[in-house]
């Protein structure tokens, strides 16, 4: 047995929720390559499904909810900021399988209850619990998302009392069961890459919690093959990030039954992408996000996909990636943030529409 069918059999002997569209497909970005001088292809995990609010974090969640319903949880709560797809789709999980969401969100951006939008606006089509939690005065996010997730597991064990089975999800779905999800996406796409006869040399994603980027540097190490892998931050990291990512790779690979590990080391994390801060918009995504779309007519987000084009790009552009480099962009959704609240778009009105065709004098990150 290779090292692929090894991998096939320890993730296919896991519980595993019916809930996404898989593989979600690969394929090359030609007119954005040729802007770059690179070989760019985009993987299309914004195709995840279930919803046309699909996004990466559904892979997750085909685990984490097996895991629930194989416990006989009828209730999952989970955690995140007030715009947050993955709690958006946790929602549309469990409502797929008849269980009960209820969210904590922490909100970074306030939101106005006279105008929802977006995320909140899906939650609550959805029926979900919402409960929005401000951050206290001197409160660290780090300390309000702490007392959010208190919050929640008070609010289980009420339930919990009252008969009730219910299963935490952390933010971002960044667990064992949850990252071992992308260990499998890893070993989806390189055996799309080998269809296609693709040897990428890098690949792009957004990180946040780092659920994602410990499932795919877990997946390239079982497989001994594969691009380097570069995490692009999507909020402020300290020194340790990295080692709490290999932590948690390590324990998706012990769950899986897999004896390889990694180290620290096997994790890079580009950290100048995301300033001024978390769901807080900057120029250089922006561009990114015009350039994407009016070079392929793709679309990505302010607050995930945006900032890990932008790191890509900046790479081409200071010669990190090598002029026909192949490299591979992982595309993990979010695009609903692009009709959320103002703060984390910009200023939309700044820049005219560069296109002398268009009658339109501004939109949107134009």
């Amino acid at each position: 047995m290779n090292r692929f069918e090894r991998l096939h059999a320890l993730l296919g002997q896991k519980p595993r929720a019916n809930l996404g569209f898989f593989p979600t497909p690969l394929y090359k970005l030609d007119r954005l390559s040729e802007r770059l001088g690179v070989n760019l292809y985009v993987k299309r995990d914004d195709f995840s499904g279930m919803s046309l609010f699909g996004g990466n974090k559904i892979r997750k969640l085909e685990y984490l909810l097996g895991d629930a319903r194989e416990k006989g949880c009828d209730t999952v709560f989970t955690y995140g900021a007030t715009q947050s797809n993955h709690a958006m789709q946790t929602v549309t999980a469990c409502r797929r399988l008849g269980m009960e969401p209820i969210l904590y969100l922490n909100a970074y951006v306030q939101p106005d209850e006279n105008d929802v939008r977006s995320n909140m606006l899906l939650d609550r089509i959805l029926g979900a619990q919402v409960n929005v939690v401000p951050g206290l005065p001197g409160e660290t996010e780090a300390q309000t998302e702490a007392r959010c997730h208190q919050m929640g597991v008070a609010h289980a064990a009420r339930l919990e009392a009252e008969g009730h089975r219910c299963y935490d999800v952390p933010m971002g779905g960044a667990s064992p069961v949850g990252s071992a999800a992308f260990i499998g996406g890893y070993l989806e796409m390189m055996e799309q890459c080998a269809q296609l006869s693709v040897a990428p040399t890098r690949l792009y994603a957004a990180t946040g919690t780092g659920g994602t980027l410990a499932g795919l540097v877990a997946g390239r190490k079982a497989l001994g093959v594969g691009p380097e892998i570069t995490g692009v931050a999507v909020s402020r990291k300290d020194a340790g990030y990295e080692g709490r990512c290999a932590e948690l790779a390590n324990a998706s690979l012990e769950w899986l039954g897999s004896e390889t590990r990694v180290t620290a080391a096997d994790f890079d994390v580009e950290r100048g992408y995301f300033e001024p801060g978390y769901e807080q918009p900057n120029e250089a995504a922006n561009e990114a996000i015009r350039l994407l779309a009016r070079t392929e007519g793709l679309l990505t987000d302010p607050v995930y996909t945006g900032k890990a084009l932008a790191g890509l790009i900046g790479h081409v552009r200071e010669g990190r990636i090598a002029p026909g480099e192949t490299v591979i962009f992982w595309h993990t959704g979010g695009a609903t943030a692009l009709f959320a609240e103002q703060a984390m778009l910009g200023d939309r009105k700044s820049t005219r529409l560069n296109s002398s065709h268009s009658k339109i004098s501004y939109a949107v990150f134009c």
